[in-house]
């Protein structure tokens, strides 16, 4: 079993060092730094990006955080910077507020358009306007269990980047292609590589196991109070929706998106 070298701990005490600058700005604006890396904190998302394989380039520990230290460092590779930080200088820099204690600044893998829609029945998510970013970590999670191929996020969506987002993904934006569009121009492409272009609705359409969602598919979801742009509506070959209780108005995004992936993955695995 590796031991724990705690030499490469390097102590920061200082909340205006320009290292833990650097990770704050990478958290507030949710995009990635100039040198290509995002920001990501907690034990289990951390231990996701190294089971995926992300290059890391720094990672900083609270001095409270002992047990996580000795589970994580000797997994960490020997290139990456490594950092140990008071609690409170620590706290200053990530999202969460009552953080575990460790964070890191890693690099996502490079993905194209071409392997979001890559395959013989490509499946590929398109969010258009999704403004929750536990809904979209709810729909990337899904998107990598049932099978999807990549997953768009159009204009007016919340960055694939939002610390929540990565946090409710669960390691799937690690391993995924996602890409940033606009929405015109991805039902043009899309339509291109011969997908079929469906959208959802909470009370009209084609209930989802009476469609055909076998053929290449692009599955467009809206916001959660607005639904679907006009625009993107006109464009639409289907509409589907998930029959539910009258009670109900309506499900949330991740919730109703789970649910078509589901019977999608269902039917083309029968």
């Amino acid at each position: 079993m590796p031991t724990t070298d705690r030499s490469r701990l390097r102590k920061i005490a200082s909340s205006s060092n320009g290292t833990v600058q650097g990770l704050r700005k990478a958290f507030s604006r949710a995009e990635q730094t100039e040198d290509g890396f995002i920001a990501i904190e907690s034990v289990r998302v951390i231990e996701e990006a190294i089971r995926s394989g992300l290059r890391f380039k720094s990672v900083f520990f609270a001095e409270s955080a002992e047990p996580r230290i000795e589970k994580l460092l000797p997994q960490i590779s020997s290139h990456a910077e490594t950092f140990l930080l008071p609690d409170g200088v620590f706290q200053s820099a990530v999202a969460t507020e009552t953080p575990q204690g460790v964070a890191a600044l890693v690099k996502l893998k490079d993905f194209s358009f071409d392997d979001a829609v890559a395959g013989p029945a490509p499946l590929v998510i398109v969010a258009a306007g999704l403004q929750d970013p536990g809904n979209l970590g709810t729909i990337l999670r899904s998107a990598e269990a049932f099978g999807a191929t990549g997953v768009l996020t159009a204009e007016k969506t919340v960055s694939h980047l939002n610390a929540k987002v990565i946090r409710a993904a669960a390691g799937s934006l690690f391993r995924l292609p996602v890409l940033r569009v606009e929405s015109g121009d991805a039902v043009k492409r899309l339509r291109e590589r011969g997908l079929r272009i469906v959208g959802t609705s909470s009370h009209k359409g084609t209930p989802a196991t009476e469609a055909d969602l076998t053929a290449p598919l692009a599955l467009f979801i809206g916001s959660e109070g607005a639904g679907l742009p006009r625009e993107v509506s006109r464009e639409l070959d289907e509409t589907l929706m998930v029959p539910h209780s009258p009670k109900v108005e309506s499900l949330n995004a991740g919730v109703a998106t789970s649910i078509l992936l589901y019977e999608i993955s269902r039917q083309r695995s029968s």
